[in-house]
């Protein structure tokens, strides 16, 4: 298994350096922009929603951003108790919140386009509320990385979690084949031909691509800052006169396994 996490180490530290920060940056920004062209000037209306089914090329891609964030807190969550390497937990850290914001901005999408659709803004709907539970489960997440612990050991704490509260999301995405649901079912990602016109399809793949450019200038940006911190941190401790020096060394070989 360690063997497979050293090329993944190599290729996600060229993804998250300044250069390859940058160049996610300028790639996201440009496929943003023809996405935005593709969605309000080239894809038609939809024949029974109208114009409001547009939001489609922006929900769907949200919620997708939120289930590759949220795979990545699992896979780097697994990593980092494999390993003990801080860049793992600094990318599980930075993943949960970029995860956490598309689940909500899924949601407040989802309320919107489902008010002209269904009649409300709000109904307890299998795929509405187990997303809603998912956004509950990282934002504690976010919320057990602020306790007072030492580094290392909130660290590990927060890994069990990510990995653990990865069970939700395949209950997420089959929710409208596990239960009656008003949300619709799975357009693309079902069996047999996908369920939508061609030039629709193109569109929503796009964006679909165009959200996970951003996704990667998203996580490379949070993890530098994520670094600064960490330096922060560990010069806070060094400039404290009254600290006793076995504490200062303890925490510092805690923040040592944060940072990696």
């Amino acid at each position: 298994m360690k063997r497979l996490i050293r090329p993944l180490e190599r290729l996600l530290g060229r993804l998250t350096s300044r250069t390859g920060e940058r160049r996610l940056g300028v790639a996201a920004l440009l496929a943003m922009a023809v996405s935005g062209v593709l969605s309000l000037a080239v894809a038609p209306p939809d024949a029974a929603q109208g114009n409001v089914q547009r939001l489609m090329y922006v929900h769907v891609p949200a919620a997708w951003l939120a289930y590759l964030s949220f795979t990545t807190v699992f896979v780097a969550s697994a990593a980092y108790l494999l390993t003990r390497h801080g860049h793992w937990d600094r990318i599980a850290a930075a993943a949960a919140e970029i995860g956490v914001l598309f689940t909500a901005l899924t949601i407040v999408l989802g309320s919107i386009w489902g008010y002209p659709t269904w009649g409300t803004w709000w109904t307890w709907d299998p795929r509405l509320t187990t997303t809603a539970i998912m956004l509950l489960i990282y934002a504690g997440y976010l919320a057990l990385r602020r306790l007072p612990e030492s580094p290392s050991r909130r660290a590990r704490w927060s890994a069990v979690l990510g990995v653990v509260g990865f069970v939700d999301i395949p209950i997420v995405h089959m929710s409208t084949v596990w239960w009656r649901s008003l949300h619709q079912p799975a357009t693309v990602l079902q069996p047999g031909q996908p369920a939508i016109a061609p030039i629709m399809l193109a569109t929503l793949l796009w964006a679909l691509l165009a959200f996970t450019l951003l996704y990667g200038y998203l996580l490379a940006l949070r993890m530098r800052v994520g670094r600064l911190e960490s330096r922060a941190v560990s010069s806070a401790f060094l400039s404290v006169p009254d600290l006793d020096p076995g504490e200062i060394d303890a925490e510092l070989a805690g923040l040592e396994v944060s940072r990696g």
